[in-house]
């Protein structure tokens, strides 16, 4: 078993390697000493540990600024096109690290942190996770523009700057409890705002049609204020800019207000429109039709609209009057991206600009409009799915909803031509849904108004019958970062920090010995959560039954949020860790099992360690999953199920390198045709009547007996994802697990595959020397870049 590096080890390892520089350390530990004086107004007396985080972070970012700057202005001589990802959502996590791998600096900002006698790990946990998103459509938009930057993309992110992201999750008494993600409350170094970039954002109001064309009036206004964060590529020099806005309330008060006293009333009603950018909606898989969450997607969408097509008309050679006037060439020089429906609105703002503002005639903008967008479609779940009343529309965007009675006008006109008299056809295929009231289905209006369409995943993709992009992540930050030692020995170090840290946090011996068995994602049906709480209980079974038995000791992980409102994902943590109360505090069963509940899962919390990846999803519901392939980087085998990334993973490590299990597609599609009978599953598997039968009867809740019947009956009686029809080909599965984990040089091998199978996921495939943008020394010399003044002429506008 390797044994934890110690400060002694990482300082000689740094030394052997010569990445550290003397001059880079001495410049280091000037800067943050400089930091710490002129920028925080602190000394060594009464600093403070969160202190010396922003001297450092603020010692990192100076590495950045003048390379953020020249890529700005490259952009700007070559006027490249450029690609705007549009996201709800950026779950970027913490910076500080990755920002440190990307420009090479680590082992530097290592050293002289400890030659300034403090340590680094310390101060990277200081730093609050940026959690601006709930899963994997967030972590995915974050990976994306690491990558774009990595591969020299001319790109940008664009979203909103909430001041609560996603809520922390608290566990008392077993009970997940929310508390409110104040991420913002000591400030963000990495961010500089950009006043003078701010753009109003126009809603509800009325539509007038004149000679002159159609203005949208009477608008209530809300400031866009942009805030801009530094995107480093990977040791290229490139660094590209997220821009996220915050809401500001427009200063011109109505003086007849304060005239009859309604000043300072006047002044507090600000709060209602800077809400739009207060917190992130954290029901990623469940639509609800809230104003106020509509408001929030024709925020971001209107503000960088604008923000686009200032930087189009302003770049150096598309600044011509007739670009000007008709931005004819807009698809040439522009690629909108819109991750999921959140950003939908794109396609009518676009054409409200084109239309109304640029004065082009119906056709030319629609064409500009459809070669401009495409859309990432993230999910097949039907509450997921955005339908939008019409009234709501009506009342808060009156001019967009008469756009997108003609764009449906337009699609049903071409769709009766080719299907002539076929009406449920161009029912299904409508624009405006018409069962339970008028609703726009957003889904609909994207794949319309966009030249490709793509799921996150090959069996996502043809579920949606559209051509095939694979989701991936960015491989530096699940593997330099978070296993760095993976070339020596693989997972053995985090094996060990980690028990040490679960024991620290959770107060549960841990045997780093142990099969870490790990599910981290948001707890959810679909995800199957509950399909592992009966393996557990199944184990604990066989255990106490037989403790003598040579088992193999497994410690099981589970960690992810559930949505506030989604009462069956919080019973599903309870039982998890009701369960856990049991098995961890039974002498029979000792290190053999223990179960524990990771708290407020986060993206600092993944970059941990595991040997066996769960991704036990119902065929044909999980859109991708992004866990699975990090897992996979990092050294972790995965049992699953034939769905979302699984199957794409085993194509590259090999199906025999995985632990594949249960029913495939067409077996739940085939099942669904002649209906689920959980019933049959009970009365026929013992080991599944008698987990169920512990769980109704209070063997894990003996206070409250009946607290969980809510899961029973839907187990029982309503279960869309098909637990039962799975658990005996599940549990096959994990025994099998058991035993190859006992055999180190099978279960190694399988690693291997799986380490070398993964390059598929990683995002971006290379790692490219932008050689246009900057001068290489030659051979023999220092190979660092050397960077060329800043050209103060150049115009930065394009920031």
């Amino acid at each position: 078993m390797a044994k934890p590096l110690t400060d002694q080890d990482k300082r000689k390892q740094i030394s052997v390697r010569g990445l550290a520089g003397v001059e880079n350390v001495t410049d280091l530990k000037t800067n943050f000493n400089r930091h710490l004086h002129f920028t925080l107004v602190k000394d060594r007396n009464v600093a403070t540990k969160r202190d010396y985080y922003f001297a450092l972070a603020n010692t990192v970012r100076d590495f950045l600024v003048g390379r953020w700057i020249r890529t700005q202005q490259h952009y700007y001589e070559k006027d490249p096109k450029r690609v705007y990802y549009l996201s709800l959502e950026f779950y970027m996590g913490r910076t500080l690290q990755n920002t440190m791998v990307n420009l090479a600096l680590e082992n530097a900002c290592d050293e002289a942190t400890y030659q300034l006698g403090l340590d680094m790990e310390e101060l990277q946990d200081i730093e609050e996770d940026a959690g601006l998103g709930n899963g994997g459509l967030g972590r995915l938009a974050a990976c994306f523009l690491d990558s774009m930057a990595s591969l020299g993309l001319a790109a940008y992110g664009y979203g909103i700057r909430y001041e609560f992201g996603i809520f922390n999750q608290k566990i008392v008494d077993g009970w997940q409890v929310e508390e409110a993600d104040d991420w913002l409350r000591y400030g963000n170094p990495w961010e500089k705002a950009r006043p003078e970039y701010m753009r109003p954002v126009h809603y509800y109001g009325r539509v007038e049609h004149t000679a002159e064309g159609v203005k949208w009036v009477d608008t209530q206004v809300v400031l866009a204020l942009p805030y801009d964060t530094p995107v480093p590529g990977y040791r290229n020099n490139i660094v590209n800019t997220m821009r996220l806005w915050s809401a500001k309330a427009p200063c011109d008060f109505n003086l007849k207000d304060f005239n009859v006293g309604g000043y300072i009333q006047a002044v507090l009603d600000r709060n209602l429109a800077e809400n739009i950018s207060r917190v992130l909606y954290p029901n990623d898989n469940f639509f609800e039709g809230k104003e106020l969450r509509l408001k929030q997607e024709y925020f971001v969408v209107a503000a960088t609209l604008q923000d686009i097509i200032r930087r189009f008309k302003a770049s150096k050679f598309g600044s011509t009057e007739f670009v000007r006037l008709d931005l004819s060439t807009l698809p040439e020089k522009v690629a909108i991206q819109l991750n999921d429906t959140h950003p939908a609105l794109a396609i009518p703002e676009l054409m409200r600009t084109l239309v109304d503002i640029e004065k082009l005639d119906w056709d030319k903008a629609w064409d500009i409009v459809v070669r401009t967008c495409a859309y990432t479609n993230h999910t097949v779940l039907p509450e997921a799915l955005e339908r939008w009343p019409v009234d709501l529309f009506h009342n808060l965007l009156p001019r967009h909803l008469e756009i997108i009675y003609e764009i449906n006008s337009r699609h049903l006109e071409r769709i009766g031509k080719l299907y002539p008299g076929d009406l449920d056809r161009l029912r299904r295929m409508s624009l405006i849904e018409e069962v339970d009231g008028k609703k726009i289905n957003m889904a609909h209006l994207c794949i319309v108004g966009s030249h490709a369409v793509n799921g996150v995943a090959r069996i996502h993709s043809e579920i949606i019958k559209a051509t095939n992009k694979t989701n991936g992540i960015t491989p530096r930050r699940w593997l330099v970062m978070c296993n760095p030692g993976l070339a020596e020995v693989i997972a053995e170090e985090n094996k060990m920090k980690f028990s040490a840290y679960l024991e620290e946090h959770y107060k549960v011996k841990i045997n780093p010995n142990s099969m870490f068995d790990v599910q981290v994602k948001r707890i959810h049906e679909y995800k199957r959560q509950l399909l592992n709480c009966l393996h557990i209980i199944t184990l604990y079974n066989r255990i106490k039954k037989d403790p003598k038995k040579s088992w193999t000791p497994r410690t099981i992980m589970i960690g992810g949020k559930a949505a506030p409102g989604y009462h069956t994902a919080k019973m599903i943590i309870k039982l998890i860790t009701s369960i856990g109360d049991i098995v961890n505090n039974d002498p029979v069963v000792g290190d053999i099992l223990k179960v524990i509940y990771l708290e407020n899962y986060r993206v600092t919390l993944a970059e941990k360690a595991s040997d066996l990846s769960e991704q036990i999803s119902t065929a044909g519901t999980e859109a991708s999953g992004t866990g699975n392939m990090k897992f996979m980087l990092n050294g972790a085998l995965t049992i699953g199920t034939m769905d979302g990334a699984n199957v794409e993973m085993a194509e590259e490590a090999g199906e025999e390198n995985l632990f594949i299990f249960g029913m495939r597609v067409a077996d739940v599609e085939a099942m669904d045709k002649i209906g689920y009978d959980a019933a049959s599953y009970y009365n026929r598997l013992p080991e599944l009547k008698q987990a169920m039968d512990q769980i109704s009867g209070g063997f894990f809740s003996p206070g409250q007996p009946d607290l969980f019947g809510d899961l029973v009956n839907m187990l029982m009686q309503h279960d869309r994802f098909k637990v039962f029809a799975d658990y005996e080909a599940y549990i096959k599965t994990q025994d099998r697990v058991s035993i190859l984990y006992k055999d180190p040089k099978a279960w190694t091998k399988m690693v291997i595959h799986n380490i070398a199978g993964s390059g598929k996921f990683q995002r971006p495939h290379h790692f490219p020397v932008c050689r246009e943008i900057w001068a290489w020394s030659q051979p023999g010399e220092d190979r660092r870049p050397r960077r060329p003044p800043l050209n103060l002429s150049s115009p930065l506008l394009l920031l």
